[in-house]
């Protein structure tokens, strides 16, 4: 039974979520330059925090369907918002806490237990509220919340910090989330009254719904392209500047500049492509060309050459961004699709575990690749042809299994 409430509200509903918790997970990236000397740690280090965070996310997301199917996905959402709440508070506590490191490593933890849950319980809600003719979109649109968060972090934090002094802009980030969690009550109690209070949550039952995924092909082949598609996506927007600046000699404004054409791009992206899978194009052709696309745009980058010019980067980097961070989207709409029904939360859910973990690996993998070769060209040249071939791989089921129907 479809919910009353309207497909555009739980959308908007999602989508606030969606940008704080994206916002509280990368708010210590942004601050990071003055945030950690309060620890005695080295900005570099920050690497390591969001490695923790997404560690979190990664098992969380994986836990979240038992949680979603007993006390519904709003529910879930207002908890999550409030435990990303609760590990940016922490950051200031530690600071001036006897055991900070700690406590420093258990707010990145918690910050990841609230991020992992909320793309599940999101899907959940927008699998029974949105239109079947744009699903794709619809799940595009929530999905920009991410880079969404991230941009707004980048604009406003460094303005808050200079204002308020970074424990105060961290203090007002945590309240923020007590009112995001509180404005989505209002929705709660028709988006969650299909929930089971009945149902335990037991180990067996966490692990049913990944099971479910390898057993279904289609599934386990989202899956799988989502695992090597996040590591592309999260290494372009972790190295592009350091490759810019030390393997093309480019000032850090101008690299800065090349990120943030990326990822708006991205952003765009997402909306473009949540289209043309709704109204042109199969969503797993789109996927399939994404791959290949952004596979491309990686090769690209590894083959410019130092000293060329910068516009012709800056448009690179903008289909990078398109390619690379626009897919996800529509992998999130066509998992939601094909998940049995009332398990979208779920199946979304054990698929994030192992998206998660492309965006664990991801970036580590890239940076012992550059260190094993002594350049960064060769973790764009790697990278990008391992998204190529998936793309490519994706291209040849989809025309094999339009060819068998």
């Amino acid at each position: 039974m479809r919910p009353a409430t309207h497909p555009n509200t739980a959308l908007a509903a999602t989508l606030a979520i969606q940008i704080y918790a994206s916002l509280g997970a990368t708010a210590m990236s942004v601050m990071a330059p003055v945030v950690a000397p309060a620890f005695g740690l080295p900005p570099e280090l920050v690497g390591v925090f969001t490695g923790l965070v997404y560690a979190g996310a990664m098992i969380a997301s994986l836990f979240s369907g038992a949680f979603i199917t007993r006390h519904g996905a709003i529910r879930v959402s207002q908890v999550s918002v409030l435990l990303c709440a609760l590990g940016v508070l922490l950051l200031p506590v530690a600071a001036f806490a006897p055991a900070g490191t700690a406590l420093l490593v258990l707010a990145a933890l918690i910050i990841g237990a609230g991020y992992g849950p909320i793309t599940p319980a999101s899907s959940q809600v927008l699998a029974r509220t949105a239109p079947p003719s744009r699903m794709a979109l619809t799940f595009s649109i929530k999905q920009t919340g991410v880079p969404a968060g991230a941009a707004l972090g980048g604009a406003l934090l460094p303005t808050l910090t200079l204002m308020f002094g970074w424990p105060g802009t961290l203090f007002a980030l945590a309240g923020t989330g007590i009112v995001v969690a509180l404005a989505s009550q209002s929705i709660r109690s028709d988006l969650d009254r299909t929930r089971d209070r009945a149902r335990a949550f037991t180990i067996t039952g966490t692990m049913r719904p990944l099971r479910k995924v390898f057993a279904s092909p289609i599934l386990a082949e989202l899956v799988v392209i989502s695992f090597f598609y996040a590591a592309l996506q999260v290494s372009l927007t972790s190295f592009l500047v350091v490759y810019l600046t030390d393997a093309l000699g480019w000032s850090l404004v101008a690299a800065g500049l090349a990120l943030s054409v990326a990822t708006v791009s991205g952003v765009g992206g997402r909306l473009l492509w949540g289209a043309v899978a709704d109204r042109r194009l199969r969503p797993r052709v789109v996927l399939g060309l994404l791959g290949v696309a952004g596979g491309a745009c990686s090769l690209a980058m590894a083959a410019y050459p130092i000293g060329g010019p910068a516009t012709p980067l800056l448009v690179l980097a903008a289909l990078f961004g398109a390619t690379a961070i626009g897919w996800n989207g529509v992998q999130l709409a066509e998992v939601a699709r094909h998940s049995p029904p009332g398990e979208a939360g779920a199946i979304t859910g054990a698929s994030g575990f192992v998206t998660f973990a492309g965006v664990v690996v991801g970036p580590p993998l890239f940076g012992v690749i550059a260190t094993a070769s002594g350049d960064y060209r060769t973790s764009f040249l790697s990278m990008g042809s391992v998204m190529l071939i998936c793309g490519a791989w994706l291209l040849w089921r989809a025309r094999r299994a339009e060819s068998q129907a």
